[in-house]
């Protein structure tokens, strides 16, 4: 365990501790703030519900954040090579991504109904845009100089995108993916709560439903643990991939 990792436990770890201590000594109502032994509690009990649960959610975030992420990619090396419509098309792709998610949400779920393609469809969109943005930026801050170099031997548009823009643009693009990591978590529960019946949204609008905040809590713990294992994954790829940062 290195020293990083150790450091976060035990910061967590007296987070919680805190928390607990505040919320027995203050007598708290759970409904307001439940202790976290309450909602591990909770979290246990329901375990297989929330796995279930987890699950669908965790399918409907990594399709359409691989989804997103390819179209965004695909979409920047595009408009990398062609100036006048990146001149064009640019200033309305920022337009669309500044309207905030919500507003999209019952949009998808009436054109694509409330099953899992509604949420896959939104996880894209999003993640895509993230992506785009972000791989658009790398590949475009690449070194005059070098852009000549590579010319003065001979590259032409192509050329110049494999072997010196996309090198370039590598942290970059990485940052967009790991970033996309926890947006498509937040879009995917955010349209389940919106319109499913299924998933670590639904459980969450359910159990708000029903006056089950300890059920609430478990749920958020649930997307917290998953979120953090994808967004874990990702990083240690970017990590393996730009290892001279």
């Amino acid at each position: 365990m290195n020293a990083t990792l150790a450091r976060g436990l035990a910061g967590g770890l007296l987070l919680l501790a805190l928390w607990e201590a505040v919320v027995r000594l203050a007598q708290v109502p759970p409904w307001i703030l439940p202790p976290p032994s309450g909602i591990v509690a909770t979290t246990w009990s329901a375990r297989g519900a929330l796995l279930d649960a987890g699950a669908m959610t965790l399918f409907e975030a990594t399709a359409g954040y691989a989804i997103g992420a390819a179209l965004g990619l695909l979409l920047a090396m595009l408009l990398a090579l062609t100036t006048p419509v990146r001149k064009l098309v640019l200033p309305m792709i920022v337009l669309i991504n500044s309207v905030p998610v919500a507003a999209y949400a019952p949009l998808a779920l009436l054109w694509f109904g409330t099953g899992a393609l509604s949420k896959v469809v939104m996880v894209a969109f999003i993640v895509g845009f993230t992506v785009f943005l972000n791989a658009l930026d790398g590949l475009l801050r690449v070194d005059p100089a070098a852009v000549s170099l590579f010319r003065s031997f001979g590259a032409g548009p192509l050329g110049l995108l494999w072997r010196l823009r996309l090198p370039s643009a590598l942290p970059a693009i990485l940052v967009g993916l790991r970033v996309s990591t926890v947006r498509s978590m937040i879009v995917a529960i955010v349209t389940e709560m919106l319109g499913s019946q299924k998933g670590l949204g639904w459980t969450i609008f359910e159990a708000v439903l029903q006056i089950d905040f300890l059920r609430v809590w478990a749920a958020i713990l649930a997307a917290s643990l998953i979120s953090l294992s994808f967004f874990a994954t990702v990083s240690a790829i970017e990590r393996r991939l730009v290892f001279w940062r």
